[in-house]
């Protein structure tokens, strides 16, 4: 290619070499790099960014796996929440249920004390033997035993005190009675107060007074019967 200097007077500015440019860079670099703080300042920033990127990714995988173990400790939750409701309402009706059987007692808990009692002094007595008359004796606290809880005496039941009188025209046959007495499992601490002779009908008899106490007795002695049954 064909040049013209337009200028003779003027020489042309030879171009520079593509090189120097860079090698200035370098140069500039070289003198940068005598300062430390910039690189300590970049590899500091690179580390921080490596560690949130590191941070971020492992805290992710541990999500992750701990993602199921979440939902079921929610389904669990839920469970036994259902369930704490559920005894809760059982424990309602049971409450309910126990004070409906109090009531009950408290109401119907003497209506078949005395059938007992003369079911019982029936049963004991012997042949020969008679009585002139059963009554109450008295009624009395229930005495809590030694070391027992006091708020569970509270709810006991007082003790019913009976006096037996009654005829016999054989002395043994008394001691038979106080004997069959005292193995009924409704009466307890029976004692014989007074045994004398009389004359009754111009006949000597023996005239004697029992007192006893009334015991509710377990629910094993308690022999039910249905109230009408079909006769065929």
């Amino acid at each position: 290619m064909i040049e013209i200097n337009l200028r003779p007077g003027q020489k042309r500015a030879r171009g520079g070499s593509p090189l120097a440019g860079l090698r200035t860079q370098f140069t500039g670099l070289r003198e940068k790099m005598r300062d430390p703080l910039p690189i300590v300042a970049a590899v500091g920033l690179l580390a921080a960014v490596l560690w949130l990127g590191w941070s971020w990714y492992s805290t992710s995988r541990q999500f992750s796996a701990l993602e199921p173990q979440l939902e079921q400790a929610r389904q669990e939750n839920q469970r036994f929440r259902n369930y704490v409701a559920q005894k809760k309402k059982v424990e309602l009706i049971r409450d309910s249920l126990v004070a409906q059987i109090q009531v009950l007692k408290s109401v119907d808990g003497e209506r078949y004390v005395w059938p007992h009692i003369m079911d019982e002094v029936t049963r004991a007595l012997p042949a020969y033997t008679w009585l002139v008359d059963l009554g109450t004796a008295g009624v009395a606290p229930t005495q809590k035993a030694p070391g027992a809880d006091t708020t569970a005496t509270d709810t006991l039941p007082p003790v019913l005190h009976i006096q037996i009188d009654g005829r016999t025209v054989d002395v043994q046959a008394f001691t038979r009675f106080l004997r069959q007495l005292e193995a009924s499992p409704w009466i307890t601490d029976v004692e014989p107060i007074s045994a004398a002779t009389v004359v009754q009908d111009a006949r000597p008899v023996t005239a004697f007074s029992v007192k006893a106490s009334f015991h509710q007795a377990d629910s094993a002695y308690v022999r039910t019967v249905p109230l009408s049954q079909s006769v065929r």
